[in-house]
């Protein structure tokens, strides 16, 4: 992968400049393991707001099943 594939990937997931920036420099500096680091950082915070997300979708969800029982809807 060449270096603006790699920005671009990590733009695309969401990376603020200042990550992509240190992340680029991790690598150049064979510093592979804070990059690593880096990602799953994001990783983990891309991950909560899907759960977060997730929750509200099912909050959504059951207030309908609620709603439709009840005949309300």
């Amino acid at each position: 992968m060449n270096s603006e594939a790699i920005i671009q990937n990590l733009r695309d997931s969401g990376c603020g400049e200042n990550t992509i920036t240190e992340f680029v420099n991790d690598l150049n500096d064979k510093n592979f393991s804070h990059g690593l680091k880096l990602l799953k950082v994001h990783r983990n915070v891309l991950l909560d707001e899907l759960h977060k997300e997730q929750k509200q979708i099912d909050c959504l969800d059951y207030l309908v099943y609620k709603m439709r029982k009840e005949n309300l809807i």
